[in-house]
């Protein structure tokens, strides 16, 4: 019996065989496979030098203070105008030699400007000032100018002559180039929303020629305006942009046409933005039923007419 039984389960014919091998084979593979993985791949080696020297030549230094050495010419003349400003190796402002020689920030040319090594939109607001009035009463006035670098002031300031000036500021009494500069935006100006046409109301910030033709288009099927407010109920206006007008709008004039409840057609009061059909309707039915409205507080009758309706649409409404 035991032999039969070791026959039938412990013998193996020879493809079984061979399948336990391949078997075996495969495990063991896949056991030693991660320690034999560093063998099998060829490991790269990266040279991180030329990124390193990319990275150097990235990093932007600081101007050298003792550079400013350099500024000064020991055999300078007053009337040569060779010598030449060398800049120092960190000076990343100038791309290229600057003539340096005395000269008056008030009388100096557009070409004077350049030969100094000044970038042309600086040249630009230097003329806008002077075209303005503005003056330079002391050398240390060009320090104020906007976009000149601190570099170009410390090159410069050595060679400013000023002639003929009109009087030394003292304290804090000194031009401000920032103050004067030509590109800031001019201040926006106060609209009267009852008067103003659409020219007034785009040059608020935000408002194009739609929003500012739907701004009068509104207004004047209201019959004016009683409220700044009003002027957010604009459609397509949105909240954002109201907030940022509403300083600058003004209102002088609150007087706004009116219409007689007791005459108008049912047409004529559903075409205003307040009434519409609903409330145009119960108008005329109570004045079928009742009659005249007597005043203009007759309407607080109809059941629809809430205190906030009231006190919206009573401006624009007369018995008379």
């Amino acid at each position: 019996m035991w032999k039969h039984f070791l026959k039938d389960y412990l013998s193996f014919t020879k493809k079984e065989r061979t399948g336990i091998i391949i078997l075996l084979a495969l495990i063991l593979v896949c056991l030693f496979a991660p320690f034999l993985y560093p063998y099998l791949i060829r490991q790269g080696i990266y040279d991180h030098s030329q990124f390193d020297e990319e990275v150097a030549q990235l990093k932007i230094q600081q101007p050298d203070s003792s550079s400013a050495k350099k500024y000064f010419n020991k055999n300078f003349d007053e009337n040569n105008y060779n010598n030449y400003y060398e800049p120092s190796e960190k000076n990343y402002y100038t791309k290229s030699k600057a003539a340096v020689f005395y000269f008056d920030p008030n009388t100096a040319s557009q070409d004077d400007w350049k030969r100094l090594g000044v970038r042309d939109k600086t040249v630009e607001i230097i003329e806008k000032y002077l075209s303005k009035g503005g003056h330079f009463y002391k050398p240390g006035d060009i320090a104020k100018i906007w976009g000149l670098h601190q570099d170009d002031i410390d090159r410069l300031l050595p060679y400013v002559r000023i002639e003929n000036s009109k009087r030394e500021y003292a304290g804090n009494d000194r031009p401000d180039f920032k103050n004067d500069n030509p590109y800031k935006k001019p201040p926006l100006q106060i609209v009267d929303i009852n008067a103003s046409d659409t020219t007034a109301f785009i040059s608020l910030p935000g408002i194009g020629s739609k929003l500012a033709q739907r701004i009068i288009t509104f207004r004047d099927k209201l019959g004016g305006f009683y409220s700044v407010e009003q002027v957010k109920e604009t459609y397509g206006l949105p909240d954002s942009v109201f907030i940022k007008i509403k300083p600058r709008l003004v209102l002088t004039n609150a007087v706004v046409k009116q219409m007689n409840i007791n005459t108008a057609t049912l047409d004529e009061m559903k075409s205003h933005p307040y009434i519409r059909y609903t409330l145009a309707n119960a108008f005329l039915q109570y004045r079928t039923q009742h009659g005249n409205f007597s005043s203009v507080t007759d309407i607080k009758k109809i059941m629809i007419v809430t205190d906030e309706i009231f006190n919206k649409v009573s401006p624009y409404l007369t018995v008379n």
